[in-house]
């Protein structure tokens, strides 16, 4: 394929990504920009494949195919209570393909680079081989966190603010020895040790980091991904992956920052880690805090009858019962009766940023009905019912009222401003971030226990009787 065809393939690819950025921005608009992204990779593929620098194309397409099956098999059998763990994985290869590509391109024979060009090409190759190891690990544990198979209890050792200094000066300083070795046997061994450090670095910086900033991790190692992939652009002079790492990584930074804000937290102390215990842990005794008022499906229907206003606020546990779809029926029938129901997105609500929203849509709930946190916490004093389904630190008033608590400052949705509060909870266990919630104890709180999509396919029994 002649190389302005190419170009001009790359220019419409990159296009596309953007375009598909900007459809991805909004539910109503995200089908399409799905659609922009798949096309705009399709072409990328199709002009780098017919590319001269592809030689052999039996490897191209044998990897293609498995790489292909691998995708089939995994969005066929991954629920969408699993996206978290996902994405997260989706990274680490990211990341590990960077690495490895870094290798391969520091091996190459064929390279043929002198003076500055030398220096700028090994520089590439260094910093992309550092970030993506970063990414892989810290991907891997994110992954393991995730799905539970690692405690999402903050690891904090001794000094580890300087452990992390020291990793870092560690890794300038063999990078000034990769930069200086003349033979490239020799520059293995600074090259590898930095690997080894980047890999510990990224293991010690997710492990120090608690299940409560975990959605900002999510977001963070998107970004980190997105930079690995554009430093793996660079080492093959690809301007495409260039740009596509760079829209990656300043995206998933952007979102980075929202997510903070979102939780009053800055960037910074994220990475530092140690916020958040191990979610799970039992409560405190309910004669410490007050006395709970559990109610069953058939008074919860009634309270949702006798409703004008209500507002749905989901959480994690929405998405491990798998409710939503029962939720859009109860939504369509309380909207027949003529009452008002809304939804309440806070921006961190389940374990990676737009959970809910991808849950809600996937149930077919209207867009409009669902409104972002700061759209919709000045209503809730105006509201009859408020029904939080599986969320718990997000709706936690210690955010507000106790400065001691742990989460204090974070934004919150204020559901126990409404005339009734309705909570749907396996148990009186805390949350992911393992913080005791006051709201179950509050005189106009209703906790219906039990799993969610049962009790509230109970509900929906009697609405509709």
């Amino acid at each position: 394929m002649p190389q302005g065809v190419i170009i001009v393939s790359y220019i419409a690819a990159t296009i596309l990504f953007i375009l598909a950025l900007r459809g991805l921005s909004h539910p109503e608009t995200a089908r399409r920009g799905n659609l922009y992204g798949i096309i705009g990779m399709t072409l990328a593929i199709a002009a780098t494949v017919m590319s001269d620098r592809v030689s052999s194309y039996v490897l191209v397409v044998l990897a293609m195919a498995g790489g292909g099956a691998v995708g089939i098999y995994v969005a066929r059998k991954v629920q969408m209570t699993e996206m978290p763990e996902l994405v997260a994985i989706l990274h680490s290869l990211v990341g590990m393909a960077a690495v490895l590509i870094g290798f391969a391109n520091y091996l190459d024979p064929t390279a043929a680079f002198e003076g500055a060009a030398k220096t700028v090409h090994e520089v590439e190759i260094y910093l992309g081989i550092l970030i993506g190891a970063v990414t892989f690990t810290g991907s891997v544990v994110a992954w393991g966190k995730l799905c539970g198979k690692i405690s999402g209890k903050p690891v904090l050792l001794p000094a580890r603010h300087w452990l992390n200094l020291g990793l870092l000066i560690l890794a300038v300083l063999l990078g000034k020895w990769f930069l200086n070795v003349e033979s490239i046997g020799a520059g293995m061994i600074p090259l590898i040790l930095m690997t080894l450090i980047a890999f510990a670095f990224g293991v010690h910086m997710v492990m120090a980091i608690g299940g409560a900033d975990m959605p900002v991790v999510v977001s963070m190692l998107n970004s980190y991904s997105g930079w690995a992939a554009s430093a793996t652009g660079f080492m093959l002079s690809n301007d495409l992956l260039i740009v596509t790492g760079a829209l990656v990584g300043s995206s998933g930074a952007i979102l980075s920052y929202i997510m903070c804000r979102a939780m009053n937290r800055h960037f910074l102390s994220v990475i530092a880690g140690g916020f958040g215990t191990e979610g799970g842990a039992p409560a405190a005794a309910a004669g410490e805090q007050g006395e709970v008022h559990p109610i069953d499906p058939d008074e919860t229907a009634e309270f949702l009858e006798n409703a004008k206003n209500v507002i749905i606020v989901p959480g994690y546990g929405m998405a491990v019962a798998q409710a939503q779809h029962v939720v859009a029926e109860i939504v369509k029938t309380l909207r027949d009766k003529g009452v008002n129901v809304r939804f309440g997105i806070h921006p961190v609500a389940g374990r990676m940023p737009g959970h809910m929203n991808v849950l809600l849509a996937e149930a077919k709930i209207p867009y409009d009905i669902v409104l972002e946190m700061d759209e919709i916490n000045d209503d809730f004093p105006e509201t009859d019912v408020a029904i939080v389904i599986g969320a718990n630190d997000i709706v936690n008033p210690s955010a507000m009222e106790d400065p001691n608590s742990p989460i204090a400052g974070m934004p919150v949705l204020e559901v126990w401003k409404a005339d009734t509060c309705i909570v749907l909870k396996r148990s009186m266990a805390t949350g992911y971030a393992g913080v005791d919630n006051p709201l179950f104890f509050r005189e106009n709180t209703r906790m219906l226990f039990g799993d969610a999509r049962e009790s509230l396919d109970k509900v929906l029994g009697h609405l509709k009787q």
